[in-house]
């Protein structure tokens, strides 16, 4: 499946060709401290399959708690989270951050890794208020 999508100032803008039976919910404390949330939804690239078309993003190379070197790709003006790949030679399969994807609405995630670093109180969401939109919402009413 071909996907297209910017980061939140628009300085970088891709194309990707991406599998759509690997979209998945990401629960490991890099996704979690790196996102600044509870955890990242992701899906994957086909090999090399993630050209800009607007924009170079910047690089981050990180040891990540599965011990693997990650280089973690984003805009260096708005600091948008694009992906995240291996280091080294070879080719390159992303995991594009599904937020800055324009079809992230369609691409629902097939599964969870890293489950046993997920936050304790994520089962818990659907039990809460839900507001349609805030921040207009008087929460002191809740």
């Amino acid at each position: 499946m071909k996907i297209n999508g910017t980061c939140h100032c628009g300085e970088l803008a891709f194309e990707a060709e991406i599998d759509a039976e690997k979209v998945l919910v990401c629960h490991c404390d890099d996704c979690q401290m790196l996102s600044g949330s509870a955890f990242r939804s992701v899906v994957m690239s086909k090999p090399d399959g993630l050209m800009f078309t607007q924009g170079t993003p910047k690089e981050y190379i990180k040891t990540a708690q599965s011990g693997n070197l990650r280089a973690q790709g984003f805009c260096g003006n708005c600091g948008s989270a694009i992906y995240a790949t291996s280091v080294g030679e070879g080719a390159k399969i992303y995991g594009i951050r599904l937020g800055t994807v324009a079809q992230r609405n369609t691409l629902v995630p097939k599964f969870q890794i890293w489950c046993s670093s997920a936050q304790p109180w994520l089962n818990q969401l659907a039990s809460l208020p839900a507001f349609p939109a805030g921040p207009n919402v008087d929460h002191n009413k809740v």
